[in-house]
Order: structure tokens, then C-alpha cells, then sequence
């Protein structure tokens, strides 16, 4: 690497499903969330010290009492976080969506414990902020129905009041403003700042698909008018068409280093063969400037780049992905997450040291309940996942292997099970909650290496012992995989699953390693 490659940093800074950044600074340390919707344990914490390089330190909401994800759609679930600090006290404000809605968690340590949710009543919708302003006051905010709306999607920025003592909203209800686009669409994500005696108010709108965009406001009183920039949408991808390399931008946070410089944390994704977006929304940094008391995005371009100049901040130590776990540590490493809240004990790190140990249980991947899996996400356009699994099926309902997973309807189970007296290895595509059987074979040896790479949308497995692999399946579509294919809003995972497929079972599957790397 040359001297002039170590003064630029590529994007996206955390690639995969990482959407809806929110970002704080505590003297030279920065602290990120994201959301994480239906996968357990939510909301990854993230630390760094030159907005560059980051190191998950943690999961906000690492314990089952916190965190209740039962029979939720892979879609709902924790949406939409900020993260703040005052006072000693780091704060993350939230929703979990079709349970009890908007909630707050506090912690002294930004890698936690983190407190239990404190629930929010009369604090509808989604998409929930904190700001503490100079007087001591602080303000809850949020997103939901505009109380004259005609029309899906006319919502309303709202605010009230926060009493941090009690963990109450208190005091009126304010709309703040409807969005900078007339017939705006979702206006959401706010975010508050003040900034040389003005509040500003940044927002989404336009949903966070195509149309997705970042707008702001002003005003210098707290509860308004506030007025919107002459300059809105201030970044937005969608003027760019569909075979942009980065789309859907949008849903922002703002943050200014200890040197003055400012800079913006948004989601974007990266569609690949065609308008598809296996990998969900990521996490971008962008520089900011101000001009004429308003930011001015990404200057010279207007337009989100892979690779800028660095932030003027002293580079922080690169993260070293894990590429390979052997499960050699008593406790799983942060990657690693499980849909839906478990709520009893499917795996196991002691019982077989140096082993990913799973339970077979009736839980079937295609159930909107807690199966036994546990994944990480798809984080390249090109990849390798490799899994050595130990496991011998004791009938044709139980099943063991990897599991590449958009939603329970659409997946994609490398797995294997048996077929009369024959132990087999296949690849089961579920496509709309429709099962098709691509690729069958027999095997005869307990221990297997199972292979995945991907080449953009074409998935191929393959399977073998320490000397040898073989085809099992080429060039697969995997744009099932995709938000555009599956609907809604999170992104691939792939990890090591096992079924008893609605029948009890006492059978393990052993997991020696699972090796992921980008190609």
C-alpha cells in the first residue's frame, strides 16, 4: 500500500446488513449502533477512534429479558436506534416493532451491561431519538402518523419531553415538520442538532427503498416552524438510476470530531446482478462542510463514493475479521447471532470442546419461531463459507448443515439428512415457501466439509472430506436471497443450522469450524 492509499478509506466502514447508523463522540472515542430486527443478541455496538476502522465491543441487548423477538416476522423486531451520551450515561432510544413499541436503555459503559428497556407509553410509531439540549432539558422524538394525514406515508415528526429521572414523556406533544418534499413519503429517522444557536432536524423520507433521501430543517426555537433547506433532498441516490453501484442512501446521523471536521454515518446499499440487494443495508461515511448555516453532503459530487480521504483523526488499529472460528472459546465471538429470542439452551461451546455443538429440535427453519441456528452476516458479493460438520441422521426428518437465510420462506438449506437407508447431502432452494430439491447425493462418512462460494448471484456448493470436494450444485440464481425478491428490510445471513423438522429428536450435529472470507 502506497502512502497516498493509507490517507483514503474504502466504503462501505461496516459491510452487510448494518442498517440505520447512529453514531456518537465521547472526547476521541466513537460509539456506533445499528438496528438488528429479528436476530439475537440486538443492537451490535461498535467502537473507533477514527470513524475508519471499527470494533464491535458488544450487543446492547444481549439478554432474554430484554429483548422479546417471539413469532415476529424477520422484518420487525428492533428498528431504527440512537445512541447518545450525557452526563456518565450512554443512552440508546429504540423501537421493537409488534411488541410494545419505542423504549430507552442506559448504560455507564458503552459495552455494557445495559439496562432493562424502559417502556414509553403514549410514544407511538417508530424510529425514536434523544436530544439533550444546553438548559438541561431533553426531548424524545419519533415518527408516526401526521394526526391529518390523507394518504399512506403522510407522517408527522413529533416530539415531547423526556423526565430521565422517571423514564417518562412529559409535558405537550409537538409536530415538528412533515418532510421538505411536498406529498413527502415517510418522513422518519429523525435526528436533532444545535449548531450556532439554530436546532437543525435531519430526516429521512421517501421510504428506504429507491426513493430514499436525507432532508433537514431548522428553526431557533426548539418546538419550531422549522424551516427547510433550500438545498433538500442534501443526498439522495435516486436521480442516479437503478444500475448505480450504491442505492437506497438515506437515514443519517451526524457527528463532528474533536478537530472540527464533520462527517455523516448513513445506510446505502450495493445491488449486484441487476436491482438486487442480498447483502441488505450497509453503514457509509461521508464527509460534511457547511455552507451558509446548512450541510452541504459529500461536496464536489453530491453523490455517496466508495473511497474518500480520511478523517483528520490518528488512524485507529484495522479490525481483524474472524474468517475462521474452530470454537475453541467458551463463549460465542460477536459475529455470530440466532433469529428470534432462544428461549431454551440449543447450543453448546463445553460439551465437546473445540465443537459448535446443536441441538436438533421440531423447530422448522421455515417457522417464525427460534430454530437451531446460528449465522453470521453475508458481508462480500463474492464469498467463500466453508462448515466441517459431524452428524449422522438418525431418519428423514433430521437435517444439519448451512443455511443461507433471507427469511423462514425464502432460503437456501445445504444440508444433510437421509433418504431410506442412505445418508444424503442436497441443496434445498425455498423460494416463496415453496421447497425444490437441487442437487442430491449419497455420502457415507459422519464427518463432512461443506462448501459455498459465491460469484456475484451465482451461488455453488460443494462437499468432500480433508482430501477432496465435489459439485453438488453450480451456479445457482441467488437473488432469492435479495430484499427485492424476499421483501423486507434485512439483509443475507449464512451460518450452521439444525431441524428435527417437527419431531423430537435427542441427535447433535458437531460443527469443527465455519471459515467465512470475502472473494
Amino acid at each position: 500500500m502506497t502512502k497516498k492509499d493509507c490517507n483514503y478509506f474504502s466504503n462501505p466502514i461496516l459491510p452487510g446488513f448494518y442498517p440505520d447508523p447512529s453514531i456518537c463522540r465521547v472526547n476521541d472515542d466513537y460509539y456506533l449502533v445499528t438496528s438488528s430486527f429479528t436476530y439475537f443478541p440486538g443492537l451490535p455496538v461498535f467502537h473507533s477512534k477514527d470513524l475508519v476502522n471499527w470494533k464491535q465491543i458488544g450487543h446492547a441487548l444481549d439478554r432474554t429479558t430484554q429483548l422479546d423477538l417471539d413469532e415476529l416476522e424477520q422484518s420487525q423486531g428492533i428498528y431504527a436506534p440512537t445512541i447518545r451520551y450525557n452526563k456518565g450515561l450512554f443512552y440508546i432510544a429504540c423501537t421493537n416493532v409488534g411488541k410494545k413499541g419505542n423504549f430507552i436503555i442506559t448504560a455507564e459503559k458503552p459495552e455494557g451491561p445495559w439496562s432493562e428497556p424502559y417502556w414509553l407509553e403514549d410514544a407511538p410509531g417508530i424510529d425514536p431519538s434523544l436530544f439533550f439540549d444546553d438548559d438541561g432539558k431533553v426531548y424524545f422524538m419519533g415518527t408516526y402518523d401526521a394526526p391529518d394525514g390523507t394518504y399512506y406515508g403522510d407522517n408527522e415528526i413529533w416530539m415531547r419531553e423526556l423526565d430521565t429521572a422517571k423514564m417518562q414523556l412529559t409535558g405537550p406533544r409537538y409536530g415538528l415538520w412533515r418532510g421538505a418534499m411536498k406529498n413527502a413519503v415517510w418522513p422518519e429517522g429523525p435526528h436533532l442538532y444545535k449548531i450556532n444557536g439554530y436546532y437543525y432536524l435531519m430526516i429521512a423520507e421517501g421510504g428506504t427503498d429507491y426513493h430514499h433521501s436525507v432532508t433537514i430543517a431548522r428553526s431557533k426555537n426548539i418546538t419550531g416552524p422549522y424551516e427547510g433547506c433550500r438545498g433538500n433532498p442534501i443526498l439522495t441516490h435516486r436521480h442516479l438510476g437503478r444500475k448505480y453501484p450504491i442505492a437506497n442512501v438515506g437515514h443519517a446521523d451526524l457527528v463532528e470530531t474533536q478537530n472540527g471536521e464533520w462527517w455523516m454515518v448513513a445506510l446505502a446499499s450495493r445491488p449486484y446482478g441487476g436491482y438486487y440487494r442480498n447483502l441488505g443495508r450497509e453503514t457509509f461515511l461521508i464527509p460534511v462542510i457547511w455552507e451558509d448555516g446548512w450541510p452541504v453532503v459529500s461536496p464536489l459530487s453530491g453523490k455517496v463514493e466508495f473511497t474518500y480521504e480520511r478523517p483528520k483523526l490518528p488512524p485507529d488499529n484495522p479490525v481483524e475479521a474472524t474468517v475462521c472460528d474452530h470454537f475453541d472459546s467458551q463463549k460465542l465471538d460477536f459475529i455470530w447471532n440466532f433469529v428470534r429470542t432462544p428461549r431454551e439452551n440449543f447450543y453448546s461451546l463445553t460439551e465437546r470442546p473445540g465443537y459448535l455443538r446443536l441441538k436438533l429440535r421440531p423447530v422448522k427453519i421455515t417457522e417464525e419461531k427460534n430454530p437451531s441456528f446460528v449465522g453470521r452476516r453475508q458481508q462480500h458479493i463474492n464469498f467463500m463459507a466453508k462448515a466441517i460438520m459431524e452428524f449422522s441422521p438418525e431418519n428423514e426428518n433430521e437435517a444439519a448443515g448451512i443455511l443461507l437465510i433471507q427469511n423462514n420462506n425464502y432460503h437456501m438449506r445445504f444440508e444433510c439428512t437421509c433418504f431410506g437407508e442412505k445418508n444424503v447431502i442436497r441443496l434445498v432452494v425455498c423460494n416463496d415457501g415453496k421447497e425444490n430439491v437441487i442437487g442430491q447425493k449419497e455420502i457415507t462418512k459422519k464427518r463432512i466439509h461443506m462448501v459455498v462460494k459465491a460469484c456475484g448471484q451465482d451461488y455453488s456448493f460443494y462437499f468432500g472430506d480433508d482430501n477432496q470436494l465435489w459439485e453438488l450444485a453450480v451456479n445457482v440464481d441467488g437473488r432469492i436471497l435479495s430484499t427485492d425478491v424476499a421483501g423486507g428490510f434485512i439483509g443475507t445471513y449464512v451460518g450452521m443450522f439444525a431441524s428435527s423438522n417437527g419431531h423430537d429428536s435427542k441427535n447433535t450435529a458437531d460443527f469443527d469450524l465455519f471459515e467465512y472470507s470475502g472473494l
